[in-house]
């Protein structure tokens, strides 16, 4: 599915490594329901094979997701992005890790709508940043040229929130083609709901 690229303030402070849940997630409770808690999702896997543009025909970014994996220490998820623009694409200085935001967002719903609403009112979750990059993400992405590798990280995700994967930034070398942003990060259309 092809939309208008998600250009965002990521928030990168609250996520660091450690950050045990999500406060958009969804909570489950007791039987009472006196008392709402916050469930570690379990370790899964799930084939995904999302693929999403952005751009036009002939000037587009593709993204893709081929799967993701809830561990006991952790996540991971198989990821790839193809720049098929006449331009290159800066992915950041890898001793950086500020300056990426590739990693998951938790949400209360899988409803697109609410990832608009949310991008709209400058109130979208923090980012949960990948840790390592294997292989490691190049520094430019040259015209034609694609990445495809695993990121993950340590922490774990609450059960019950929908996980969308975040791409970026990326940002043009040059002036970009028409019908594509200077500077790109990309909240998949697509998400998945963890389990218990």
């Amino acid at each position: 599915m092809s939309r208008t690229a998600v250009i965002v303030l990521v928030a990168l402070g609250a996520a660091v490594a450690g950050f045990a849940f999500s406060s958009t997630a969804g909570r489950l409770s007791d039987d009472a329901g006196e008392v709402e808690t916050s469930v570690a999702a379990g370790p899964q896997t799930a084939a995904l094979g999302w693929r999403e543009t952005y751009g036009t025909s002939s000037e587009r970014v593709v993204f893709t997701v081929e799967s993701l994996e809830v561990t006991e220490t952790g996540w991971r998820a198989r990821l790839g992005v193809e720049n098929a623009t006449s331009i290159a694409y800066s992915l950041g200085d890898p001793r950086a890790t500020l300056d990426r935001a590739f990693g998951l967002m938790l949400f209360s719903s899988g409803d697109l709508e609410e990832l608009e609403r949310l991008n709209e009112e400058r109130r979208l979750p923090a980012v949960r940043p990948a840790a390592t990059y294997s292989p490691p993400l190049p520094a430019i992405l040259e015209p034609g040229a694609s990445w495809e590798g695993t990121v993950s990280a340590p922490g774990a995700l609450v059960a019950g929130g929908w996980a969308r994967v975040v791409f970026g930034a990326l940002t043009s070398v040059g002036p970009p083609p028409d019908g594509v942003d200077e500077r790109i990060v990309w909240i998949t259309d697509h998400a998945h709901r963890l389990r218990p």
